[in-house]
């Protein structure tokens, strides 16, 4: 006889989990047990939220595989919840296994006993508890068949203790076939070419190419769109990436003014949430064709003249080729009319980018570590932030062959070394950078202990502005710069925070020393932070997401 928490692992190892994350708890450790018979590899974090960010990253990395976090009763449950509210706005699939009292002492106040379920269902595609351990094989599969379907997201199962460490005979239970769950055909061949009667009508299109893109894997089905076409794409969510940011077709300083001006929306997986106003950014006489996972998402917000429901991929490729038999269109003019536009931003930023001034501008800040990314075409680079993820997005690259994450639209902070713990573990041959601001590296910057005792030469860089920087730029301007409050940090020297847990620390003052601290980091093969102390805006709105 067994237990059932090697049932479970048999379970996760026939459904291609490699790795899963946790911190200690006793009411999941029969889980662990059955990941060392499995060579299934148990990574232990310092917080709960950290799994459950880690396990939302390696589901983004591997694709159709879920990320997997195991989480301990009570408060651990509930420490995760951010990371899994997370995974659900950015549609990430993820199993999360919650611990529980024994089912025999159900309801009579057993230690860290509450509803996990409950307050779980909000922010899951399925949430559910087994409460018999030959079947626990068929809840994971369940679970992971819900997370991956249709329009992915988190799971969450739970295991009462005497459940999962109760006795089984593994001889005699089925673990559960796997199979690939996920959206795989395009849409009707009628509506493929309404969209595509609809695309050769434009002057001025456009393409929003969103998270749902990345989880059809439709990347090189966008790139095969925007060669064919010579249309301008731009990119938000998760989206960002699936076209090399070197491409001549990827825009992304002249967003406003294509919108303003368009005459045709493509929105491959990019809903109208409130990146897009809701819907208002796109003009009221533009025609929308809009691709998506789910039938449900098609006009959300805002009607769309034509609905493409199915793999992503599929549905670009399939507009390709009606519009290729068709004679093709060419809509390299009005890209190279936006592309003066971007130019002309770039010009514009010249003088920030190259500045010498002390302390810092954020902007050079944002220009050095953009040239140290150009320098490795794998790399695999983390925002963590507020303004200083979004001002260097203005001038950051991802390498053709790179891979970039933030949050999503949840906007949770917090995410870079969970992230980052699940790039390096599943990419052991690639560096991986965080990109963080000072108060976001305070959320969960502890997490450099887990990368110092695995091994993982994960380095961050801190744009260290002594402030709330997004949250103090409209309370100045609002209530006035003599009014701040809960805004104010401080130059503090978080690279030693780093040394201190047994990694590298950078501390830089000078814009010049930018360049040489990021080599020594990567160099050092440890955990690295290069902390710079950037010059604090308190007044106006430069710079700030809230423009």
């Amino acid at each position: 006889m067994s237990h059932g928490g090697k049932l479970a692992a048999k379970a996760l190892k026939a459904a291609g989990v490699e790795c899963v994350f946790t911190l200690s708890g006793g009411h999941v450790m029969g889980i662990y047990d059955g990941c060392l018979d499995e060579g299934i590899k148990v990574v232990d974090v310092r917080h709960e939220q950290a799994a459950t960010h880690a396990a939302d990253a390696w589901a983004r990395l591997n694709p159709g595989r879920v990320g997997v976090a195991i989480l301990t009763a009570g408060p651990g449950v509930t420490d995760g919840v951010t990371g899994v509210a997370n995974a659900w706005r950015a549609n990430s699939p993820i199993l999360v296994f919650g611990g529980q009292g024994p089912f025999n002492n159900l309801r009579r106040g057993s230690l860290q006993e509450m509803d996990h379920v409950s307050v779980m269902k909000p922010i899951t595609k399925w949430a559910d508890a087994c409460y018999e351990t030959a079947r626990i094989g068929e809840y994971v599969e369940t679970a992971i068949r819900n997370a991956l379907s249709g329009v992915p997201g988190p799971a969450f199962l739970e295991i009462p203790m005497d459940v999962l460490h109760g006795p089984v005979d593994l001889d005699a239970v089925t673990v559960p076939t796997f199979r690939d769950y996920r959206v795989s055909a395009p849409a009707e061949k009628d509506r493929i070419e309404a969209a595509a009667k609809l695309i050769r009508a434009a002057k001025r299109p456009m393409v929003m190419a969103g998270t749902a893109l990345k989880w059809s894997e439709g990347g090189p089905a966008l790139r095969r769109f925007a060669e064919a076409t010579s249309i301008p794409v731009f990119t938000n969510g998760m989206g960002r990436g699936q076209l090399p940011m070197n491409h001549e077709q990827f825009f992304n300083r002249s967003r406003k003014n294509a919108l303003a001006d368009a005459d045709l929306v493509v929105l491959a997986g990019t809903p109208l949430d409130f990146r897009m106003k809701y819907g208002a950014s796109i003009p009221a006489d533009a025609v929308v064709v809009q691709l998506d996972l789910d039938e449900t998402l098609i006009g959300q917000n805002r009607s769309a003249d034509i609905g493409l429901v199915g793999n992503l991929g599929a549905n670009l490729d399939a507009l390709t080729d009606t519009l290729e038999a068709g004679g093709g269109v060419d809509f390299s003019d009005y890209s190279a009319t936006l592309r003066a536009i971007e130019e002309e931003a770039e010009t514009a930023l010249a003088a920030q980018l190259t500045s010498g001034e002390v302390p810092i501008d954020p902007m050079r800040l944002c220009r050095e570590i953009a040239d140290y990314i150009a320098t490795d075409d794998h790399m695999i680079v983390i925002g963590d932030g507020g303004d200083i993820v979004a001002q260097s997005s203005k001038v950051l690259k991802v390498p053709e062959h790179g891979t970039w994450m933030d949050p999503g639209p949840l906007g949770t902070l917090g995410v870079g070394m969970p992230f980052a713990l699940a790039a390096q573990l599943s990419n052991p041959d690639k560096r991986v950078m965080i990109i963080y601001g000072d108060g976001s590296f305070g959320l969960n910057g502890f997490e450099f202990d887990t990368a110092v005792r695995f091994g993982l030469p994960i380095v961050g860089v801190v744009g260290n502005d002594a402030a709330w920087g997004q949250m103090m730029r409209p309370q100045a301007m609002l209530y006035g710069s003599d009014r701040l409050v809960a805004t104010e940090l401080n130059y503090t020297r978080y690279d030693k925070v780093v040394e201190a847990l047994g990694g590298h620390g950078e501390h830089v003052v000078k814009p010049d020393d930018i360049a040489p601290a990021l080599e020594r980091a990567f160099a050092s093969g440890l955990p690295a932070l290069v902390n710079v102390e950037m010059r604090q805006d308190v007044d106006g709105m430069k710079g700030s997401t809230y423009v």
